[in-house]
């Protein structure tokens, strides 16, 4: 059999050099900084919503501004889960993620018969409903309160999980390098490239004899499962679970994150996520006044000179300096 060439898309699943070394970045943070670990899972906890939604928009096409809607449900299922009782934390995920496929397949059919401002605008009024409705459902969800006394048992009968975060950490990590090398086998796949192809000419596709509408309804049920695995281990790792899990915002955060890391390939969502997580963090530390004007003024600078997002610019100047130009 013929190998395929490093730049085919049907080679996307290989690992390749930098994600290694992210990876090592990664696990080195644990050693390095021990006194900043919570912040840690939560960037990890991040990379892995931004990279649901990468596969959305990134591969698919789709621009949706309810995906909060998938990341709180699996984040308060977690937390159901945990107050009845159901404490084994991997299996509380996976509860998790099959509630927010659920949801997905339930109303991807109709939302994805939409594109361009409407799908935004109805997406956009999903999430405000449905926090809204959580907002009221106060038995439920807790309301302002949230759903407090959340405990989960060691991992895999274990590990503790700790107040430093530790444990908390590593669990994030071992759960995002299974996503990303399950999306990377994804969009390296025939569905992959299928998507792609949708993302460039959906016309196109329907006259050549590809059903576009199941293509991207199965595309929106495995990102809204990997956005509910995110949203579980938020809760796991933090013990609580908020309104902010749905909230509009968190929506319009990943959309920011992934457009600063850059969009499609996957790779935006390892270098968007840390860069805002971590400039939000300290920003808001050093003035918690103007911190979003710091990350307002770096959005429109990457967006004006840097194409391909922060990690477009680096492939850009890497060619120039390859070039000696």
């Amino acid at each position: 059999m013929t190998p395929l060439p490093r730049d085919s898309i049907l080679s996307r699943h290989r690992w390749r050099l930098g994600e290694l070394l992210w990876l090592l970045a990664a696990l080195a943070c644990y050693f390095v900084f021990p006194q900043y670990l919570a912040l840690g899972t939560t960037v990890l906890i991040m990379v892995l919503l931004v990279l649901s939604y990468d596969l959305l928009l990134g591969f698919s096409g789709v621009l949706s501004l309810g995906h909060a809607v998938f990341f709180g449900l699996g984040a308060y299922t977690a937390g159901w889960l945990s107050l009845a009782g159901w404490t084994e934390p991997v299996s509380v995920v996976i509860v998790a993620a099959i509630a927010a496929a659920a949801l997905a397949a339930l109303i991807g059919p109709f939302l994805l018969r939409l594109t361009g401002l409407p799908l935004m605008m109805v997406t956009l009024a999903l999430g405000v409903l449905v926090f809204e409705a959580a907002h009221k459902a106060t038995p439920l969800t807790g309301g302002d309160d949230g759903l407090p006394g959340i405990q989960f048992s060691p991992i895999l009968g274990v590990f503790e999980w700790g107040l430093g975060g530790a444990t908390a950490y590593l669990y994030a990590l071992a759960w995002l390098c299974g996503v990303f090398v399950l999306l990377k086998r994804i969009v390296s796949s025939p569905f992959g490239v299928m998507l792609q192809g949708v993302r460039e000419n959906p016309a196109r596709m329907r006259l050549i004899g590809n059903r576009v509408l199941p293509h991207l309804t199965l595309a929106y049920v495995i990102s809204a499962a990997m956005a509910g695995v995110a949203g579980a281990l938020f809760t796991q790792a933090n013990a609580f679970v908020g309104l902010g899990v749905l909230a509009v915002d968190t929506s319009i955060d990943v959309l920011v994150m992934l457009v600063l890391g850059g969009i499609g390939g996957l790779h935006g969502a390892l270098v968007g996520a840390p860069v805002y997580m971590l400039l939000k963090h300290f920003s808001s530390q050093w003035n918690p006044f103007y911190w979003m004007l710091i990350i307002g003024l770096l959005l429109i600078v990457v967006v004006l000179f840097g194409r391909g997002g922060v990690l477009g610019s680096l492939q850009t100047l890497m060619r120039r300096v390859r070039r000696g130009t």
